[in-house]
């Protein structure tokens, strides 16, 4: 492949690559969104429970070891989900369960014992101490898993084009068919960016919100 095939390549599908650029995109900021919605609560319920939080974990553990393409193929299998965006949603929602829960339960367990009996000494309820203690110090911890639950989430997002989702894996996967190294190069470029792009943005974010002395080294 020359310089000039991948160029003319990007020319002359510029439509599909926006499309497919934004299909991705979307679909892993939805899942994101979900699994944040969703496992971050949990994570901060199991941190009342050690019992109940070895026995998610450990599903959550379980499930994070499925191959992504089996997790798929098992998913649409299903019939309310089938072919297409609702079971790669599913699937990604469920890969990030494992990052999110444990980021937020070691992040709150992590902050020192003292520190809790000395609010607790203060007077403060048990809301308050999460809200203004447990949640800002574990914040490094829980952040780290945050930017490491989206670019995880936008690579596996790629192999969602076997069961019907039009995204930037479909390049590669269609590339690899045909032999075609630029259509293959284009898919793989454009997910890293995007990954990368995302993990750069979140990592400013982090400065701002979590004190430099707090922050865990990368």
């Amino acid at each position: 492949m020359t310089l000039t095939d991948f160029v003319n390549f990007l020319v002359k599908n510029s439509k599909t690559i926006m499309e497919y650029s934004e299909n991705h995109f979307t679909l892993v900021l939805l899942a994101v969104g979900i699994s944040l919605l969703i496992w971050v609560p949990v994570g901060l319920l199991l941190t009342k429970s050690d019992k109940w939080a070895a026995r998610v974990l450990a599903l959550a553990n379980t499930i994070f070891c499925i191959p992504s393409l089996s997790m798929f193929a098992i998913l649409v299998t299903i019939p309310m989900f089938g072919l297409g965006r609702k079971s790669a949603l599913l699937a990604l929602v469920l890969y990030a369960m494992m990052p999110l829960i444990r980021s937020v339960y070691d992040g709150v367990k992590n902050v020192d014992r003292n520190v809790i009996e000395a609010a607790r000494g203060m007077g403060m309820s048990t809301k308050r101490i999460l809200v203004e203690i447990l949640v800002p110090l574990g914040m490094p911890i829980i952040f780290a898993g945050f930017r490491i639950t989206v670019v995880m989430t936008t690579g596996i997002a790629a192999i969602a084009t076997y069961i019907g989702e039009r995204n930037l894996g479909r390049f590669i996967q269609e590339g690899l068919v045909r032999s075609n190294t630029p259509m293959m190069v284009t898919g793989a470029l454009i997910i890293s960016i995007i990954a990368i792009g995302l993990d750069t943005i979140l990592g400013m974010i982090e400065k701002r919100i979590v004190p430099k002395g707090l922050r865990v080294s990368r």
